[in-house]
């Protein structure tokens, strides 16, 4: 029984398993005979910190902690001076090793945020990739051919758009499934974008006669507080696990209703029972969807901040839009970039219609998350707003 219920957790959100099988295995021999496993995650260190989006994957590997596994966290600082040509249209910049030795240092702060200490290993990559040498390399090179290599999208893309591919982009995927062989994992996590480089891990377990072939576990990528695009710091639609308490609980309050079920799968520690219980009682109106997003952000503020921190920060919150008088339970609608103001008062049922925007405009009865608006032409660029007329009438616009 303990076996039915880890696999269900640790097939929940996922993807793709390849492998299964052996999955349930090391679970089963676990549980029956206290042996342990090695689940692989590597990151490579090319940006200082980690959001919501990464933390996807940890969880996975927190949960598999629980289930007898052994966590190899590998920081890859000999790769990152390659870069991950995953999706990319063309070559990465190098990064330098003081920068990504930093970085890998707040990585490492941050994961253990997740992740239980006493059953996670750090490793870094340089240390048996550094000891490869030429001859080590060479013959690694030998294990897959070109024409193999063109195959995966990306390489395949750029190589008919005439865009250009280091060699050492060729390198990188062989480098990630060498670190499977030097530390003889039995699972690799990674996202779907990943696939080509955690099955090149099982080919050279098995060329390099390690004496296993890893099991591999995909997980989606997170999308954003947008629910459109996946998330990003670049994008601006993220939840950083370094930010505030306060930062933390007000971005997570701002998803939709719908995205809060994605997230509540892929990020909550509640079981799949516990969710499908909460969304019966939100159908039945029993629990008000905002106050199920509320214990979302309550539970994932205090991940990385703590229980009290999470209460202040909600507390702060309820304040200041209290401070503000605007309900809680405001409506939400969504509307395009670039928006003109007074279609957008329109569209959100706010005016019956855009003489009327203009004349309340002039009369300052136009508020943007509190504030007056002046200009009658004003586009609303991408992003959340609360917009109100008069004393009475609000809505939330999200604009995509």
């Amino acid at each position: 029984m303990p076996i039915i219920k880890a696999m269900r957790e640790i097939e929940r959100g996922s993807v793709e398993i390849i492998d299964r099988e052996r999955i349930e295995n090391l679970v089963r021999n676990y549980y029956e005979n206290g042996e342990t496993y090695l689940v692989k995650l590597g990151l490579d260190p090319t940006a200082p910190d980690l959001h919501l989006g990464h933390t996807v994957i940890l969880q996975k590997l927190a949960l598999f902690q629980k289930h007898g596994a052994v966590v190899q966290l590998l920081i890859g600082d000999f790769t990152a001076m390659i870069g991950d040509p995953t999706g990319k249209s063309e070559t990465r910049k190098v990064l330098d090793r003081d920068t990504v030795k930093q970085n890998a240092k707040t990585y490492q702060e941050q994961a253990l945020k997740i992740l239980d200490p006493n059953k996670t290993e750090l490793m870094f990559n340089s240390s048996w990739l550094d000891a490869l040498g030429a001859d080590g390399l060479i013959q690694l090179t030998t294990q897959y051919n070109v024409a193999r290599m063109l195959e995966r999208d990306d390489f395949e893309k750029r190589y008919k758009s005439g865009q250009s591919i280091a060699v050492s982009e060729f390198l990188y995927p062989l480098l990630q499934g060498y670190d499977s062989v030097a530390m003889k994992s039995d699972i690799e996590l990674g996202g779907t974008d990943q696939k080509f480089n955690l099955l090149m891990g099982r080919h050279l377990q098995r060329a390099y006669s390690v004496g296993k072939e890893q099991a591999v576990l995909m997980m989606p990528i997170l999308e954003g507080l947008d629910g459109v695009q996946k998330m990003s710091k670049s994008l601006g639609n993220y939840v950083g696990i370094a930010e505030s308490a306060r930062d933390i609980y007000a971005k997570l309050l701002s998803i939709s209703d719908d995205l809060m079920w994605r997230y509540y799968e892929l990020l909550s520690n509640l079981s799949l029972d516990e969710i499908a219980s909460m969304k019966e009682q939100v159908v039945s109106g029993e629990l008000h969807p905002k106050r199920a997003k509320e214990l979302l952000a309550l539970e994932i503020t205090a991940r990385f901040h703590s229980e009290e921190e999470a209460k202040s920060a909600k507390e702060a919150f309820d304040n200041l839009f209290k401070a503000k008088q605007i309900p809680d339970d405001i409506s939400e609608v969504e509307l395009e970039e670039g928006i003109w103001i007074c279609k957008a008062l329109v569209d959100s049922g706010l005016e019956p219609s855009n003489s009327q925007a203009r004349r309340d405009i002039r009369q300052g009865a136009v508020r943007i998350d509190q504030e007056k608006v002046n200009d009658e032409q004003l586009k609303l660029e991408t992003g959340e707003y609360v917009l109100q007329v008069g004393k009475r009438k609000f809505i939330r616009a999200r604009v995509k």
